[in-house]
């Protein structure tokens, strides 16, 4: 019992453990066995050149940092390894070591086995490995520093690519398959409170934009848009799924414009949803912004949802319709009236320049009085009219350039392109709704900065279901 009660004190501290020159021996001991493995490559008949140097190294660190980890773990939780004792995390009863499991694990410095002790409460019916809590281990062979690196990585090239680049690169092999059901997995965390920056980070962005010693307020700018992805029915790979269908991804984007005109980013988040579901989302996101820090513009095109969703979570915002959009709509006008012709041009121009100058209300008055030369230019002319009165008070675009606002919604494109079409919309490419979700809420979280919190909520969930008592004794891990 003397040997129990040892193992069941407090463990010493990292530091008191055992001194530097342990640590020194044990990376020496490990450096010598790989100069013994590296050096009949490197000493042949005539000197190698770098690239043949760089390529022995790359193909044997792994074994090298791995034993190194290895030596470490077995030093740091040597109590632990050697464990003969431990109460039941249910119940408390203490109780004796089964047996010794051992687990081959994946890390990004290598593979290396782990022994760790089994112990099993019969009046809970609950296994349990120590060891594992301690270490932090995933319940797979691939540990978390493997996962992370995987899933950003899945996030940008399609599952086989990112498999290939990954293991040439790190000299870990990670299937296709488990980068799709790893990425999916940590989606699955991937809330908009996660996605979203906090508060306080927003605070610091805001910060960073302003002007030093300055009162002058950056310019918030939020926009909305819409973006189709291609989605299939659920169903087994070898049964017939039925026809896929193309859907629309509504999605936001908050940047700020700083002092020095760059552009911060703060939100990006893409959802598959109803107009009415990414309202709730934009209002959500709007109370974390200290609004009375920034001055804000809403800049979207002439979709009538977008509108509603952005007026409807920034009610007092300055209001800019995309300036390209509405430049097509004029222009439109201009080649079904005057045809392709340099008076079509120059009337197409005459009335951006009347809008730039906040004259809107001329430029309705002019088509109105315009006669259609044929149908269809009277059909456009009317659209453009309706048009125009619609989103009045949206094409004051010199008053907006004074403020500071953008008139154009291009970073809004390029956050679709980037979150959504990029890695959505690539040849063949067939997304289950889910998955796409996923995909998407990983994407965000990168592009926001918010990936480290995300993965860690992933990692607190996973310890949690291990945690969960199990009712039949567990069969050992290899």
């Amino acid at each position: 019992m003397g040997e129990a009660v040892r193992v069941l004190e407090k463990p010493q501290a990292w530091s008191e453990a055992y001194s530097p020159e342990e640590i020194r021996e044990m990376g020496y001991r490990a450096i010598d066995r790989w100069v013994e493995q590296v050096t009949p490559v490197l000493m042949g008949s005539s000197p190698p050149d770098l690239l043949r140097i760089s390529k022995e190294f790359m193909r044997t660190r792994n074994e090298l940092t791995a034993s190194l980890l290895k030596a470490l773990v077995g030093q740091m939780y040597r109590e632990e390894i050697e464990r003969l004792y431990a109460p039941c995390p249910d119940c408390g009863k203490m109780l004796a070591r089964k047996r010794v499991d051992r687990k081959q694990i994946s890390t990004m410095l290598g593979e290396l086995e782990i022994a760790r002790p089994y112990f099993h409460c019969a009046r809970c019916r609950r296994g349990f490995h120590p060891l594992d809590r301690t270490l932090g281990l995933a319940t797979g062979a691939h540990q978390y520093d493997v996962q992370e690196k995987v899933t950003c990585l899945a996030a940008d090239l399609p599952y086989a690519t990112a498999a290939e680049h990954f293991e040439r690169l790190t000299g870990v092999s990670a299937t296709e398959h488990f980068q799709h059901d790893t990425l999916n997995a940590i989606g699955a965390e991937a809330t908009l409170e996660a996605v979203i920056p906090q508060a306080a980070e927003i605070e610091a962005r805001i910060t960073e934009a302003e002007r030093t010693g300055s009162h002058w307020r950056p310019v918030l700018v939020v926009s909305a848009d819409g973006a189709m992805a291609p989605i299939r029915p659920p169903g087994k790979r070898k049964e017939k799924r039925g026809a896929g269908s193309w859907q629309e991804v509504k999605g936001v984007r908050i940047y700020l414009i700083g002092g020095d005109a760059r552009i911060i980013q703060l939100v990006s988040w893409h959802r598959r949803a109803e107009s009415c579901e990414l309202e709730k989302d934009l209002r959500w996101i709007a109370d974390r912004i200290p609004k009375d820090r920034v001055r804000i513009a809403l800049v979207g095109d002439g979709a009538d949802w977008v509108w509603d969703i952005l007026t409807a979570a920034f009610p007092k915002a300055r209001q800019v319709l995309d300036y390209y959009h509405c430049s097509q709509h004029i222009h439109a006008v201009a080649r079904a009236q005057f045809g392709e012709t340099v008076a079509g041009w120059q009337w197409a121009e005459a009335q951006l320049t009347c809008l730039y100058l906040g004259e809107v209300q001329r430029v309705i008055e002019g088509l109105q009085e315009l006669r259609a030369e044929s149908s269809p230019a009277d059909d456009d002319i009317r659209k453009l009219i309706r048009y125009l009165i619609d989103h009045e008070e949206r094409v004051d675009y010199g008053a907006a350039k004074r403020s500071g606002s953008p008139r154009g919604s291009g970073a809004m494109e390029s956050a679709n392109k980037f979150i959504c079409q990029v890695r959505l919309k690539r040849p063949g490419a067939w997304w289950l709704a889910q998955n796409s979700e996923a995909m998407l809420r990983i994407r965000c979280a990168i592009f926001n900065g918010t990936f480290d919190r995300v993965f860690a909520r992933y990692m607190e969930r996973q310890a949690l279901k291990r945690q969960t008592p199990r009712s039949t004794l567990p069969a050992s891990e290899s």
